[in-house]
């Protein structure tokens, strides 16, 4: 366990990037890379979706930097490398051994005789795909999954294709991490974004973070939180775990706390609630407004922006302290303290990410946190509002350019104008529905563009069994993952271009667009030489199957989309609101920001009014059936929840230490509070087996895992994944999200049988 004098960032971060670049054994070139990273006319950084103020030398975090050299890396996955491999002895390496074998460089066809990939020209592997697809006996039993990285231009193309086929199956990965964010929020304020910018951060009085643990997986965050704490702003944070970087944080980029000398505090307040407790604290926090505070909140916003606040007063003065307490883990003390922090601030901002999305009553939860912020009027005003804090590079522009299952009937109306077909109506496939059909059979085919769905998604056994049952498995990637491996009758791997790698296609050095968690839209262009002369942008590989596999029926001029991305950003300144002008728009250093109504207190709900949500404070974290069976259990049930190390990016692992949690060298451990260890009779590097309790007669197991004491609340347990996604049972999802509940597992824990 990390000690008092703990901080994230310094020179350790330095350290750990400088490791990084000599791994790649490309350092010149990742040295020059860094420097391009997040720049006008530079690269987006392909880590996560967090914004720049575009000022400095250096735009980069420590990860960022990790995800720049390990995708721009001198080792190569190409023929020879699988003629000496079996895929079912590749599955047996760990995730990070597949990824760190280097780059794919040729495009690659599963031989179920051999059992391996072989080469493939990229006409045979269009020409595959499209017959596999025209194939099908109805488009539904297509699947088009689509990874956050990938740029709006592809993803435009992407759906235009689906839609074209006549199908709506987009499953994404926003499915299993901020799919409740933009349901609450498109149910609260009408717009399923966050409704701040980075500017707002500098206005903010105080600022709530929420379930998130920024200094690992959105480091960037902590330099706005590092400047907030030092011109006096009030952060106050909510997060299972004591994590360093809410707590510490020396900036690599300022001299003195490079050195050591200096560190700035982040969080003036840090609460470490129950898992799944947070709705609570915002039930209990509303409860301090509206009977202790009540002449402090604003009655003009509420009256004239928002609608159901009788019903919510009523419901809320009905919740009873005791069972706030007991489902939160905090005191009514604590509580209170942090309603009248949110109460007098004159601005605030209230951050979260996966650890409020990942529960069962996620999307009520988001509400209830909005619904503070419609108390105050804390919201469409410099330095206050919401803000899901995305992962992704562009996971949030994917569903901008209509990477979703069901879209609206005015985007379907634009695309019919522009693309003269009608697009289908019936609502498709997220990720749950996607696996569940394809388990199933009824779903026959899958194209991943990125992305690891086999390692990302809940109940490994489950997921894999349901890739291995697809007829054809296409995966357009950049490195060798787990999902590759899942491989059923037949599969393809096309390589694509990675983000710092120059795109020439057309002949002309071309530029791709992505949308950050504040909804700026910038470009993005690479500098460096692709790793194999044989490289595809995404762009051309999705324009070229569409291409091939919709030939005349529908009338559009492939070539000159693959030979000017420019002529892709004209159809979607037709089709999507906001992007009038998109490529004049993009030659302003940092972009342009994408209108917000609920910024500007316009409301796109039923009622025209931000919306309270009146409901009860819930009972349990899991169904009255797991409850039951946790009822029947001898031993203690532990909630447990998956989380990243400080080495790994979403499923890409860089290494096995975490040294902000005091971990190196391994992964399989499971974080538990020291009560816990010493009712169970363990110790610290006691070796355990944990068990999920669920309503079904499936047996989700993990074993020898090493117990590390930490500061946790007790009954609450931590592990890494991917490594414990084989304990989320497939049909634990949020009511209405279908997100997985990777942050509420029920376990039993026991001493290791070998």
């Amino acid at each position: 366990m990390p000690n008092k004098s703990s901080k994230a960032g310094g020179m350790a971060s330095v350290k750990s990037t400088v490791n990084q670049l000599i791994k790649s054994k490309q350092v010149r070139r990742n040295m020059l890379n860094l420097y391009h990273a997040n720049k006008h006319e530079g690269f987006d950084c392909p880590g996560c979706a967090w914004g720049d103020d575009k000022s400095g030398a250096f735009r980069f975090c420590e990860n960022g930097a990790k995800a720049i050299a390990w995708e721009s890396t001198s080792e190569k996955v190409d023929a020879a490398f699988f003629a000496q491999h079996t895929v079912s002895e590749l599955r047996k390496q760990s995730d990070h051994w597949l990824e760190s074998q280097g780059r794919l460089v040729e495009p690659l066809r599963y031989n179920a005789q051999t059992d391996k990939y072989e080469p493939v020209s990229w006409e045979q592997a269009f020409t595959h795909i499209a017959n596999g697809i025209n194939a099908l006996q109805s488009p539904n039993e297509l699947e088009l999954y689509t990874s956050g990285r990938a740029s709006n231009e592809a993803s435009f193309l992407y759906q235009v294709f689906g839609r074209a086929l006549g199908t709506n199956n987009f499953p994404d990965c926003s499915n299993m991490c901020h799919e409740a964010s933009g349901i609450a929020l498109k149910r609260a304020i009408g717009v399923g974004k966050g409704t701040v910018t980075l500017k707002d951060f500098d206005a903010a009085d105080t600022i709530f973070v929420f379930g998130q643990n920024p200094g690992t997986n959105h480091p960037r965050m902590l330099n706005a939180l590092r400047s907030a704490a030092k011109r006096g702003a009030t952060i106050v944070s909510f997060n299972n775990l004591k994590e360093v970087g809410l707590q510490r944080f020396a900036s690599p980029q300022k001299p003195a706390e490079l050195l050591g000398l200096q560190a700035v505090d982040i969080s003036a307040r840090y609460y470490t609630p129950k898992l799944g407790g947070d709705f609570a604290v915002a039930r209990g926090m509303a409860k301090v407004f509206i009977e202790e505070l009540a002449e402090q909140l604003n009655q003009d916003f509420i009256n004239t922006h928002t609608h159901g606040i009788d019903a919510y007063i009523e419901q809320v003065k009905a919740t009873q302290w005791q069972d706030i307490e007991t489902r939160s883990g905090l005191t009514r003390a604590d509580i209170t303290e942090a309603a009248n922090l949110f109460v007098r601030s004159q601005k605030a901002i209230t951050c979260w990410a996966m650890g409020i999305t990942q529960h069962l009553h996620s999307v009520d939860t988001i509400h209830e946190l909005t619904s503070l912020h419609l108390l105050t009027g804390a919201i469409g005003v410099p330095g206050s509002g919401m803000c899901p804090v995305r992962g992704h590079s562009n996971v949030q522009g994917n569903r901008t350019m209509g990477i979703l299952e069901a879209p609206t009937q005015a985007f379907n109306q634009a695309m019919q104008a522009v693309f003269d077909f009608a697009p289908p109506e019936k609502p498709g496939h997220r990720v749950y529905d996607a696996i569940k059909a394809l388990h199933a059979g009824q779903s026959k085919m899958l194209i991943c563009l990125g992305g690891n769905i086999a390692a990302a998604s809940a109940d490994t056994a489950y997921t894999e069994q349901a890739l291995r049952r697809t007829a054809l498995m296409v995966n357009i990637a950049t490195k060798l993952n787990r999902t590759h491996l899942a491989v059923g009758q037949d599969a393809l791997i096309l390589p694509c271009l990675g983000r710092t790698e120059a795109d020439t296609t057309g002949g002309k050095n071309q530029a791709i667009t992505v949308e950050d968690t504040f909804s700026m839209v910038h470009a993005s262009s690479g500098n460096t030489p692709p790793a194999s002369d044989l490289l595809k942008s995404e762009t051309e590989i999705i324009a070229r199957i569409a291409q091939y596999t919709l030939k005349e029926r529908i009338a559009l001029d492939w070539e000159s989309l693959i030979a000017d991305y420019s002529n892709i950003r004209e159809l979607i300144a037709k089709v999507i609101p906001g992007f009038d002008n998109f490529n004049a728009q993009i030659q302003q250093p940092g972009g342009f920001h994408l209108y917000n109504s609920a910024a500007n207190l316009q409301w796109n709900t039923a009622s025209g009014k931000a919306e309270f949500n009146a409901v009860a404070l819930p009972e349990a974290l899991f169904p009255d059936s797991v409850q039951s069976k946790i009822a029947q259990q001898d031993s203690p049930v532990f909630t447990l929840q998956t989380l990243r190390s400080h080495d790994q990016y979403n499923t890409t692992v860089y290494g096995m230490n975490d040294r902000y949690r005091g971990v190196f060298g391994e992964r399989q451990l499971v974080f538990m509070h020291a009560e816990d260890m010493r009712l169970l009779g363990l110790t610290d590097n006691s070796l355990v087996d944990i068990s999920t309790i669920w309503d079904d007669d499936t047996e989700r197991k993990v074993t020898q895992f090493r117990a590390m004491s930490y500061d946790i609340p007790q009954g609450n347990v931590a592990c890494y994944y991917p490594e414990t996604n084989p304990l989320i049972p497939f049909e634990s999802v949020g009511l209405a999200s279908a997100t997985p509940t990777s942050k509420s597992v029920p376990v039993v824990i026991s001493h290791s049988e070998s």
